[in-house]
């Protein structure tokens, strides 16, 4: 491949900062776009809440987290990592082979440090449309937003020759639809963010 190939990675979270790692080391010119300003993706803990927790209004503000305080893994710590960066004990980190959350958080934060990936990523930055424009060419257009005040935001359009999705599928809660729902005397509220609310008041 050129030295010159641009390449959008979206999300910076387990998927992307790998996929970013392995672009670089192909030479690629790498750009992370994540819309929190930290890496984890959905490893960043966020305390807050929706108001809406089915997520029926479009106009809601996303709380894009499904951890709750007291959540840990559910897989053992020796198969999270990488065949070259393994998920091992640190001192002073939690011991446990399913340890917190915070702990997958400081893994993940090691391995940007590590492999030197800060420069690539874009802080603040939430992709709204990618469109390929030219097949041909490999022309891809990526907008991106960023706020600008509580109520304003900045629109971008870049090229990239290549672009990979690794946005993750827990922002949005899955409603199950099934005939008679709508006749059952229930309150449907989805479980992770039920969690969330209920361990953040204990």
């Amino acid at each position: 491949m050129r030295q010159s190939y641009k390449v959008a990675v979206v999300g910076g979270g387990f998927a992307g900062l790998v996929t970013a790692r392995e672009l670089k080391r192909e030479g690629l010119l790498v750009t992370v776009f994540e819309k929190a300003d930290h890496v984890g993706g959905i490893w960043l803990y966020n305390s807050r809440v929706e108001t809406d927790l089915l997520g029926l209004d479009p106009n809601r503000e996303i709380v894009h987290s499904s951890l709750y305080r007291s959540l840990r893994v559910n897989l053992p710590r020796q198969i999270m990592g990488f065949m070259d960066y393994p998920f091992m004990k640190k001192e002073g980190g939690d011991p446990r082979t399913f340890p917190g959350h915070e702990e997958v958080l400081k893994f993940l934060e090691d391995f940007v440090r590590d492999f030197r990936l800060m420069e690539l990523i874009r802080f603040g930055h939430e992709v709204v449309r990618v469109e390929l424009t030219d097949e041909a060419r490999h022309k891809w257009v990526v907008e991106s937003r960023t706020r600008e005040t509580e109520s304003s935001w900045e629109s971008k359009e870049e090229l990239f020759e290549a672009v990979v999705i690794c946005n993750g599928k827990h922002t949005e809660p899955k409603i199950a639809e099934f005939p008679g729902i709508s006749l059952m005397p229930l309150e449907i509220i989805e479980s992770a963010l039920l969690n969330k609310e209920i361990a953040s008041e204990i």
